[in-house]
């Protein structure tokens, strides 16, 4: 009997989205099928699935311990999100090899469908870095007798959701800060910082607008700039290794002595990139901005302002650019409304009070004692009198118009 062989073993999943990519998040179920494909018939004692998700971090650093002397220190991690097991075919022991118990397996292509749930808790999101990584994966395993197993291992993405529509991201980020420039005991005039963006939060793809004010009142050339950077940081053993990287950056003009400039709305755009890792209690990934300015023979003014890199995108209702004005149009044409082009003037006089009611409280007093006839004296029918007069009529023209901007006092000149 000539036996057959294993033409092909493959992993295929059941993707949940339109670019067939296996995009998981906690909570959702991973689910696929192990492809095997055979020449022949073949007997098989198992064929299994081990599923596994975990973060891990190594780095080594040399050390010194005397004169001649010197070794390597290493660091290590691994923090374990979830790890499942399960057979499509067979039993689970391994070392038997007796006749009972095999599975033939015909030529041609078979299927054998998998699932398993991922862990509700938070997973950190998957991620490739120098010291580390986040990494999520589902290993087949085909065992037969007298043969080596055949194993084939494949990777799956694992986002953990950051919603940028949060008041935490969605509110501004803002520095100044000055630097005076000392040559032995020469001093010159300071350089001035001020920068602002609009949010924390963003997602790659979008732009950054950048709003800065740099004043050089220097005696040196300075150049604003701004830059991106990721930070990843690596902790084990109670140690800490950190890897900062340029993302992306952008340069102004340069600007000389006693010159300002000023950025409105500079846009600088976030390339894709990993999303912020803030869950992982042995890997982080964090995001800045650094609007700086480049000083020739002395140390950079930086400004450094705190980002969060999201997976779910600004609302178009929570954009702080839109103006209220546009928002409360939009609103009102929703609900049908429109207002009107001039204030509504206030009620009339007479659809307050009625000649009946004023003629009324106009009437004289009885006079009971000395004291009631004391308030028919002149100052109480003063008083009666104006009780009820209309008031002014309504008008949209101011009468008591402020002082014209030609009439107002001017600046004195400095």
């Amino acid at each position: 009997m000539v036996l057959g062989k294993v033409k092909s073993l493959t992993i295929s999943f059941d993707c949940l989205n339109d670019s067939n990519v296996p995009v998981y998040s906690s909570g959702d179920t991973v689910s696929g099928r192990v492809n095997l494909e055979v020449t022949g018939e073949i007997r098989v004692k198992s064929l299994k699935i081990h599923a596994r998700g975990h973060a891990k971090v190594r780095w080594t650093e040399s050390r010194n311990a005397g004169s001649n002397t010197a070794y390597t220190q290493n660091y290590t991690e691994e923090v374990e999100y979830f790890n499942h097991k399960d057979i499509l075919i067979g039993h689970e022991r391994d070392d038997d090899n007796s006749e009972e118990g095999f599975n033939t397996i015909h030529s041609g292509r078979h299927e054998y469908a998998f699932s398993f749930e991922l862990p509700q808790t938070p997973l950190a999101t998957s991620f490739e870095g120098r010291h580390g990584s986040v990494r999520y994966w589902v290993k087949a395993e085909l065992h037969r007798p007298w043969l080596l197993p055949v194993k084939l291992k494949k990777e799956f993405t694992v986002f953990e959701h950051i919603d940028i529509n949060t008041p935490s991201l969605l509110s501004p980020q803002a520095g100044t800060k000055e630097k005076t420039l000392c040559c032995w005991f020469c001093t010159s005039g300071p350089i001035s910082l001020s920068a602002k963006i609009e949010r924390k939060g963003y997602t790659p793809g979008e732009s950054i607008q950048i709003f800065a004010e740099i004043e050089n009142c220097s005696s040196r050339m300075v150049v604003p700039k701004a830059a991106i950077y990721q930070t990843q940081a690596f902790y084990a053993k109670g140690k800490m290794k950190e890897v900062k990287q340029l993302v992306a950056n952008l340069r102004g003009d340069s600007l000389s002595s006693g010159k300002t400039d000023t950025w409105n709305g500079k846009l600088l755009k976030i390339p894709p990139v990993s999303p912020s890792i803030l869950d992982c209690s042995i890997i982080r990934v964090e995001y800045s901005l650094m609007v700086y300015v480049d000083i020739p023979g002395a140390m950079d003014l930086f400004l450094n302002l705190p980002l969060v890199i999201g997976t779910i995108p600004l609302h178009p209702f929570g954009s702080r650019t839109s103006s209220v004005s546009s928002q409360c149009s939009m609103n009102m044409n929703w609900l049908g409304l429109s207002l009107r082009e001039r204030p509504e003037a206030p009620p009339s006089y007479a659809e307050v009070v009625t000649e009946e009611q004023r003629r009324n409280n106009l009437a004289p007093v009885s006079a009971c004692d000395d004291f009631e006839r004391a308030l028919q004296g002149p100052l109480f029918a003063y008083i009666q009198e104006f009780r009820f007069l209309p008031p002014p009529l309504y008008s949209e023209i101011d009468p008591n118009p402020d002082q014209s901007a030609d009439d107002r006092p001017s600046c004195p000149s400095r």
